[in-house]
């Protein structure tokens, strides 16, 4: 194993207000918590926290609020980047450098199907150029059964090589184990980090550096010892238990039991809507029912 590990960070899930505004004060508890309960550091603006329906202004608001409630940027904090254009791309990263954060989850722009690696290539080295070296820590996004656009093992050498000093690693939320053994046989000096919670043990003997998840918001006890290698089973059947709903409006449902603050929680921003109320109790006994196990 690695030592010097990204660690696990939390995909923050995005509270509402009733007027699907974002909802600070619920924002900044959750963040400050989720740290608090073991994670390394949080990611703001992921596919879990609804990043992509976030505009740029209250980007800028979430993030001050994040930053002036004691979330260290340098180190606590990641944003994430989900745009089709470079010159929005290039904005919310901005929105993170303004405020000391040099560190970002770049998805491939995902409005064009199939670019090529060619296409693709121009698009990211153009935000990289844009964003400039104080973006010294990007991590490129893998989760083609989002974006529809996936990332090569090509692509991101080829995009290593040319910014050694900007690209630091790559998070895999494919699913796929065996592209995450070639990703870290093929790119071993970045961080390898994986988004399915159901492969970080493995990956992690193999050298990968951590994860960045959406079950963090939700059981970051049980996944800190994944980050050492150890398999829980109980992650494995939260993530099964999980997976048969709408998976973003799952976890925030869950964050809201887990906090006693469902309604809150459950507002979603549209398109996506949220759980219904047999779905939530569906849910929330098969979850319940896992958490009271004991440890293997």
């Amino acid at each position: 194993m690695r030592t010097d590990r990204f660690g696990l960070s939390v995909a923050l899930a995005t509270p509402f207000a009733e007027d699907r505004s974002i909802d600070l004060p619920r924002l900044v508890t959750h963040a400050r918590q989720s740290l608090a309960d073991g994670c390394t550091s949080i990611t703001a603006f992921g596919t879990t926290g609804e990043g992509a329906s976030l505009g740029l202004n209250e980007r800028q608001r979430a993030l001050g609020a994040l930053v002036g409630a004691g979330i260290e940027p340098r180190t606590q904090l990641v944003v994430g980047i989900a745009a089709s254009s470079v010159e929005e791309a290039i904005a919310q990263g901005r929105a993170g450098l303004m405020l000391g954060c040099p560190s970002f989850l770049l998805a491939p722009p995902f409005y064009f199907k199939s670019p090529g690696d060619e296409g693709l290539f121009d698009w990211i080295a153009a935000v990289l150029t844009g964003l400039g070296p104080q973006a010294s820590n990007v991590v490129l996004y893998h989760i083609p059964q989002v974006t529809a656009v996936g990332l090569s093992m090509e692509l991101i050498g080829k995009l290593k090589k040319a910014f050694p000093a900007q690209i630091k690693g790559v998070k895999d939320s494919s699913g796929d184990w065996d592209n995450a053994q070639a990703l870290l046989k093929q790119h071993s000096n970045l961080h390898v980090l994986i988004g399915d919670e159901r492969l970080l043990a493995r990956a992690m003997k193999l050298g990968a550096s951590g994860a960045i998840t959406g079950l963090a918001n939700v059981a970051p006890d049980l996944m800190r010892p994944l980050l050492d290698g150890v398999e829980e089973p109980r992650v494995n059947a939260m993530v099964e238990a999980v997976l048969p709903f709408a998976v973003t409006a799952a976890v925030k449902a869950l964050v809201g039991h887990r906090r006693n603050d469902a309604a809150a929680w459950s507002r979603m921003r549209a398109p996506l809507r949220s759980l219904g109320q047999a779905e939530c109790l569906e849910l929330f006994a098969a979850i319940d029912a896992i958490r009271s196990r004991r440890a293997a």
